[in-house]
C-alpha cells in the first residue's frame, strides 16, 4: 500500500530516511534546519511537484520516480548510488546531480549541473537540455535522443553508447571514448574525440578546429565537416564526407573520401591514410 504525503515542508536531517512505498506530493525540502539526505536508503518512492533546496536528497535509493519537480543550485549531489530511477519534466540545477547510479531514464528535463553523470551505467535520456562541464564522464551504456548540450569536456572515457538527433556544443568531447555511435546530430566544438576507439559518426555535422585526431577505428558516414582544420591527425579512419574540409593532416591509415580539401599536410613519414577527392578539387 502506498502512503501519500502532501503539502508539507521538511528541513530536518534525514527527514524521510529509509522510507518505502510512499508518494510525496507538492512538498518542499527547504528551511532553516538545513538538513540533508532526506530520502537516503529508501525504496519505491515517488516525488511529484516537489521543491528540493537541500543537499543529498536521494542517496542509496532503489525504485525512484521524480516528476514535475525542481532541484535548485543548493541541492548539491542530488542522486548518488541509486538505481532504477525515472525522472520526468524536472529541473536538476545543482552540482554533481547524478553519480555512480544505474538504470536511469530521463525525459523532458533541464540540467544545469557541473560534473553531472559521473560513473553511471545505463542512462536513457530523451528530449532534455543540459549545461555541464565533464558531463557523463566515465559512464557507459548511454542512449540519448534529442538532447541539447552546452558545456566542456563532455563524454570523456565513456563506453558502449548511442546518440541520435542531438545537438552538442562542447569542446574536448568524446576523448578516450570507446564503442560509440552518433547519428543525425550536430557536434560543435574544438578537438573532438581525440584518442577515441571505435567511434562512428553517421549523417552528422561536425564543426570546429582539429577534430578526430589520434583515433583508432574511426568511421564517418555521409558527414559534413565545417571549419575543420588539421583534421584526422594520426588517426586510423574510414570516412565519407559530403562537403569540403579546411585541411587534413597526416592521417595514419585508412581512406578519406572528400569532395575537396583546402590543404593536405603530409610531413610525417608514417602517414599512410589515403585521401580521395570525389569531385574536382578547387579549394586550394
Amino acid at each position: 500500500m502506498i502512503t501519500k504525503i502532501e503539502n508539507q515542508t521538511f528541513d530536518q536531517e534525514r527527514a524521510l530516511y529509509n522510507s518505502q512505498d510512499i508518494l510525496v506530493y507538492n512538498c518542499n525540502f527547504d528551511g532553516p534546519a538545513d538538513g540533508e539526505s532526506a530520502f537516503k536508503e529508501s525504496q519505491s518512492v515517488e516525488a511529484d511537484h516537489c521543491f528540493f533546496n537541500l543537499r543529498y536528497p536521494f542517496w542509496h535509493d532503489i525504485g525512484l520516480k521524480i516528476k514535475n519537480s525542481e532541484m535548485t543550485e543548493l541541492c548539491r549531489a542530488a542522486l548518488w548510488y541509486s538505481r532504477n530511477v525515472r525522472i520526468i519534466n524536472s529541473k536538476l540545477h545543482g552540482i554533481k546531480a547524478l553519480r555512480e547510479c544505474g538504470d536511469i531514464r530521463m525525459d523532458d528535463c533541464s540540467i544545469i549541473s557541473p560534473e553531472f553523470g559521473w560513473f553511471v551505467h545505463g542512462v536513457k535520456m530523451k528530449n532534455c537540455s543540459a549545461e555541464s562541464e565533464y558531463f557523463m564522464m566515465r559512464s557507459d551504456n548511454l542512449s540519448f535522443d534529442n538532447v541539447q548540450l552546452k558545456g566542456k569536456y563532455s563524454f570523456q572515457y565513456i563506453e558502449n553508447s548511442i546518440f541520435e538527433n542531438c545537438n552538442f556544443d562542447t569542446k574536448d568531447a568524446f576523448w578516450h571514448a570507446k564503442n560509440i555511435v552518433v547519428r543525425n546530430s550536430t557536434i560543435n566544438g574544438e578537438y573532438l574525440a581525440w584518442y577515441s576507439e571505435n567511434i562512428t559518426f553517421e549523417n552528422c555535422k561536425i564543426i570546429g578546429t582539429q577534430p578526430l585526431c589520434y583515433c583508432k577505428g574511426l568511421k564517418l558516414v555521409d558527414c559534413e565537416m565545417i571549419g575543420t582544420d588539421l583534421s584526422f591527425e594520426k588517426s586510423d579512419v574510414e570516412a565519407t564526407l559530403t562537403a569540403p574540409v579546411v585541411s587534413i593532416k597526416n592521417p595514419l591509415s585508412g581512406r578519406i573520401f572528400v569532395p575537396c580539401a583546402g590543404n593536405i599536410i603530409r610531413d610525417d613519414p608514417d602517414s599512410k591514410g589515403e585521401i580521395i577527392f570525389t569531385k574536382q578539387c578547387c579549394c586550394a
